[in-house]
């Protein structure tokens, strides 16, 4: 049975909790779960004003402060 996206959004939220940043695919691989879902888990979440995208050498998410 997948993974509710409801789920899926928490166990991010909990991970970026843990680590402050991360990028999707980290993410992804850190929850043993498919990367596209993850995506659209952080897509959604960061619709919701939850996180927010930062930009270094690469593309990282975090909790919003």
């Amino acid at each position: 049975m997948p993974e509710e996206l409801e789920d899926v959004k928490k166990k991010v939220i909990e991970h970026l909790r843990k680590v402050g940043k991360a990028k999707n695919k980290e993410v992804a691989r850190a929850l043993n779960l498919d990367k596209h879902l993850v995506d659209k888990a952080i897509g959604e979440l960061g619709k919701e004003g939850k996180i927010e995208y930062i930009y270094l050498d690469s593309s990282y998410v975090k909790l919003k402060d």
